[in-house]
């Protein structure tokens, strides 16, 4: 396989961000994967028949979904990424505004695509121990 670079994960982390934000069920079922692990901020495992369910239904509406404070790792096959992310929406009847941080591992498949395997959030808090 061709190396990677911090680009193509860029580019993947992007086209996750825009399928999010039309809730493209099609692209976010090309980009999750089918056994992925994620958490929420809540602590609940979300599965990605969950997740795609959501979107179907309309549950999530993302109007804004912006990253920063974006950091990228790679280690044998995999990329983790770590990345604050400002997001507002609809999830229901519900307003939301969140800070999260998120952490998600994607996976270089055979075929060359990326797939996140992997992921959690929590909520930013401004007071920090360090």
């Amino acid at each position: 396989m061709p190396s990677v670079s911090e680009q193509q994960i860029i580019d993947v982390e992007e086209r996750l961000r825009l399928a999010m934000l039309s809730s493209d069920v099609e692209a976010l079922d090309e980009l999750i994967s089918a056994d992925v692990i994620f958490t929420s901020h809540l602590g609940q495992v979300v599965s990605k028949q969950d997740d795609l369910a959501f979107h179907r239904a309309g549950v999530f509406k993302f109007q804004t979904i912006k990253p920063s404070e974006r950091k990228i790792k790679f280690i044998e096959g995999l990329a983790i990424v770590s990345v604050r992310v400002q997001l507002t929406g609809i999830f229901g009847e519900s307003p939301f505004t969140d800070d999260l941080r998120y952490t998600r591992i994607w996976c270089r498949r055979s075929s060359g695509t990326w797939q996140i395997v992997a992921g959690h959030s929590s909520a930013v808090q401004e007071k920090s121990f360090f």
